[in-house]
């Protein structure tokens, strides 16, 4: 947990923000509950809700919290343990010390909180909730606030304190992305032609377990990076193949890092793989080298795909205008996927809320093509904001196929010149990066080798 201060500041804020909104009422919190994995006492891992840890830290089941926006007052609610919980779980602290820890003075039991609720609404003041994402916060949810949809500026007041990370998340994310640097170097160092990807996937999980929570999402680690989301780790490694690598830690504060590099198994680039994974390397670069405040990330984007064109033009892959290219999608064929995401509590931060209105300023218009339509963080970027910076180029067979049969870029796509590609795999590289009063830093004490030469050097050790 953060001190005391940094709860309370965070709370202060809210209201405050949601009173100058014109907003009366009470602002309600949800923390998550144990899910049952098969049955009732065999649990899944336990996680907390996210703006639950953001606003009140408290890493437990079964706790609620009502914010009143006129009065001020804040309420806790949870439940003193009995001596079955003693039993199976030893003394527990009360409620009321943890609220404490985190600046609350009032607490009550936790069925109180749905009480306090229904009183409110009969009463005629406004409940502002938002969008859960656990099946059993969406049943309460559901219960409480029947045909009622989740408060639009309660969300839009939460994502625009969120975004801006504090000094103190900062450094919660970079000692993430420590832990994501140690993990992604046990995953190089271990890849040997002849053994499973599951064993390499379990040394690096074993890592952030030992030193954190865990990862920060499942492990995308692969030779077919074609499937931009393989998480299946069954195959024999290869020589010849290109491994991605795309994997984070969550911290024991919670917080995330999301890194991907590319490897040769075999430990040196083929002249093929080289030609692509430096166009993909050069695009990294160049994304982060205008990533600054006043640029909406949707630009960056765009610039990206530009550079990238330019080096598959290079190739003989693509032929026409650049600018005219990248205005009409043809970057979508080989990167189907946005440049990048906002991260910190979670990996996709905040997405639960509503992806649109994390990553889309208003006035801002998702797009259609593809690549650019799946673009997660598109927002005028500003000084704390966290994102990812992950260009990747992929050759994918059925995409390739399809537009080739619906005759989407003809005369623009090599397509003939592409069936050399159809065993290629694919090649990501991301960074995290922290948005800066002047331009941007990544995070992290050090950043993992990604120049080829760099790798196959850190490969060959």
């Amino acid at each position: 947990m953060f001190s005391k201060q940094v709860y309370e500041n965070r709370r202060k804020v809210l209201i405050q923000k949601m009173a100058a909104a014109g907003e009366k009422g009470l602002l309600f919190f949800l923390g998550n509950v144990e899910a049952p994995a098969q049955y009732k006492d065999n649990c899944y891992k336990w996680r907390q809700e996210s703006c639950w840890l953001y606003y009140f830290g408290l890493d437990d089941p079964r706790y609620a919290a009502i914010l009143d926006i006129e009065s001020g007052k804040e309420t806790i609610y949870a439940d003193d343990v009995e001596i079955g919980d003693i039993i199976w779980m030893g003394p527990q602290p009360t409620v009321q010390s943890k609220a404490e820890l985190v600046g609350v003075a009032a607490t009550a039991p936790y069925e109180k909180a749905f009480e306090a609720v229904k009183a409110a609404k009969a009463a005629g003041r406004p409940v502002h909730f938002l969008p859960p994402s656990r099946y059993y916060n969406t049943m309460v949810t559901e219960k409480l606030f029947p045909g009622e949809k989740p408060s639009t500026v309660f969300i839009e007041t939460v994502v625009s304190q969120r975004l801006v990370k504090e000094p103190c998340e900062i450094e919660a994310i970079d000692d993430a992305c420590a832990l994501g640097y140690e993990m992604h170097s046990v995953g190089r160092d271990n890849i040997r032609i002849g053994i499973v990807e599951q064993e390499i996937v379990g040394k690096m999980e074993g890592l952030t377990l030992s030193k954190g929570w865990g990862v920060s999402f499942p492990t995308i680690l692969t030779q077919h990076g074609e499937t931009l989301h393989n998480h299946l780790h069954d195959k024999v490694i290869e020589p010849g193949k290109l491994m991605v690598i795309d994997a984070g830690a969550e911290s024991n504060m919670h917080y995330a890092s999301d890194f991907t590099r590319t490897y040769p198994t075999s430990g040196k680039f083929t002249t093929k793989q080289r030609e692509i994974y430096q166009i993909v390397c050069d695009c990294n670069e160049h994304a982060f080298s205008i990533t600054r405040p006043g640029i909406t990330y949707r630009e960056v984007h765009l610039a990206t795909m530009h550079k990238m064109l330019e080096g598959l033009s290079a190739l003989g892959l693509v032929k026409g205008d650049l600018d005219e290219m990248t205005a009409d999608g043809i970057a979508g064929l080989f990167q189907p996927h946005g440049l990048g995401h906002n991260m910190g509590l979670d990996v996709h931060d905040m997405e639960d809320l509503g992806e649109n209105l994390v990553g889309y300023d208003r006035g801002q218009i998702r797009a259609k093509q593809l690549g650019l339509g799946s673009l997660r963080m598109a927002r005028n970027l500003k000084p704390g904001f966290v994102i990812t910076d992950e260009p990747g180029i992929y050759f994918i067979p059925a995409l390739i196929e399809e537009w080739k049969e619906k005759g989407l870029g003809k005369g623009i796509i090599n397509f003939e010149k592409l069936k050399d590609y159809y065993d290629f795999g694919g090649i990501r590289l991301e960074d995290d990066v922290l948005v800066t009063e002047t331009g941007a830093r990544r995070c992290g004490p050090k950043r993992l080798p990604i120049l080829p030469d760099d790798v196959e050097a850190a490969m060959a050790k």
